[in-house]
C-alpha cells in the first residue's frame, strides 16, 4: 500500500509504546484541565480521582518517554537492544526533533506533578499541561507545511481530546456520588463545545495532510485515518447516549442509570484506546499523501 513503512517487530513496538505515550499525556493533561474546569462543581473524591490520575499518568509518561528514545535508537541503527543502549545512537535521537519534544514533554510532565501541591500547584500543573501539548507540535506530521497551521491545530486538537479523555474516570466515579448527575450534566454542556473544537481541528488536520478526498483511499495514511474516524464515530455515539439518555435518567433517579453509565464510560475508554493505536500507527508507519 502506498506510503506504508516496513512493518517489523520494532515498528510494532514503537506503535504500541507511542500509543501508550499518547494515553499517558492525554490523561495527565486531561486531569489538570478537569480540575481547573470542574473542581468547584465536583465532589472532593471526584477531584481526587482526577488529581491522582493526572499525577500517575505524568509519571508513566516520563518512563515511556525514556523508552521511546531507546526504541528510536534501535530502529535507526538496526542493532536491536545494542542500538537502544548505544550512546552514539541515543545522541542522534537527542539531536532529532524527538529530543526537542522530550525537553518540552519532560518539563511539562514534571510540572503536572505539582497538581497535588496546594494553591499554586494547580497553576504550575496547568503550565505543564500546555508544555506537553507544545511538545507534540515539535514532532511527527506537524513538522510538515504549513508548519504554523499544523502545529496550532495539533495543539488545539490535543487539548480538546485531553479534556474528554481525562474526564472519563472522574465522571465514572461521579456516577456513584449523590450529586454526580449534576456534574455529568454540566460536563456534557462543556464537552459539546470541546467536541466541536476536536472535530473541526481534526478535519482541518486531515485535509492539510491528505491534500484531497481521493487520497484517503489507496494510501496507508488514508486507511489509518479512516480507522481513526470510525473509532471517533463510536466514541461520539457513546457520548450521545450518555448525554441524551443515561445522564437524564440518572438525574431522574432511575436505579439502573448509574451502572449503565459506568459501563458506557468504560466502552468509551476502549474506543479511546483504539483511536490512540490508530493515531500512533499513522505517525509511525505512514507518510501523509501530501509528502509522497
Amino acid at each position: 500500500m502506498t506510503g506504508l513503512a516496513p512493518v517489523d517487530g520494532a515498528a510494532l513496538l514503537a506503535v504500541v509504546v507511542k500509543a501508550m505515550g499518547y494515553g499517558a499525556a492525554l490523561l495527565a493533561m486531561g486531569g489538570v484541565l478537569f480540575v481547573f474546569v470542574f473542581a468547584r462543581r465536583a465532589a472532593p473524591e471526584v477531584v481526587r480521582v482526577a488529581q491522582r490520575l493526572a499525577v500517575a499518568a505524568a509519571l508513566i509518561g516520563l518512563v515511556i518517554l525514556a523508552a521511546r528514545f531507546g526504541i528510536r535508537a534501535a530502529r535507526i541503527s538496526g542493532m536491536g537492544v545494542d542500538g537502544a543502549l548505544d550512546p552514539v545512537m541515543l545522541g542522534f535521537v537527542w539531536d532529532s526533533p524527538l529530543g526537542t519534544a522530550a525537553v518540552w514533554r519532560g518539563a511539562g510532565e514534571l510540572a503536572i506533578l505539582a497538581l497535588l501541591v496546594p494553591r499554586w500547584g494547580r497553576w504550575i500543573a496547568l503550565a505543564g499541561c500546555c508544555a506537553v501539548a507544545v511538545s507534540y507540535t515539535q514532532v511527527g506530521h506537524s513538522l510538515g507545511a504549513p508548519r504554523g497551521a499544523l502545529a496550532g491545530l495539533v495543539g488545539v486538537h490535543l487539548l480538546a481530546a485531553a479534556l474528554w479523555v481525562g474526564a472519563l474516570m472522574p465522571l465514572r466515579r461521579a456516577a456513584s456520588t449523590p450529586h454526580g448527575a449534576d456534574l455529568l450534566h454540566n460536563f456534557g454542556t462543556v464537552a459539546a463545545y470541546g467536541v466541536a473544537v476536536l472535530v473541526v481541528a481534526g478535519v482541518a488536520l486531515a485535509w492539510l495532510l491528505s491534500g484531497s478526498l481521493s487520497a484517503l483511499f489507496g494510501t496507508a495514511y488514508g486507511a489509518g485515518l479512516l480507522l481513526k474516524v470510525a473509532g471517533v464515530s463510536v466514541l461520539l455515539g457513546f457520548a450521545a447516549l450518555n448525554k441524551l439518555r443515561l445522564v437524564p435518567a440518572l438525574r431522574a433517579g432511575t436505579a439502573e442509570a448509574g451502572p449503565a453509565l459506568k459501563r458506557s464510560i468504560l466502552a468509551e475508554a476502549v474506543a479511546v484506546a483504539v483511536i490512540l493505536l490508530a493515531t500512533a500507527a499513522l505517525t509511525v508507519l505512514t507518510t501523509p499523501p501530501v509528502n509522497l
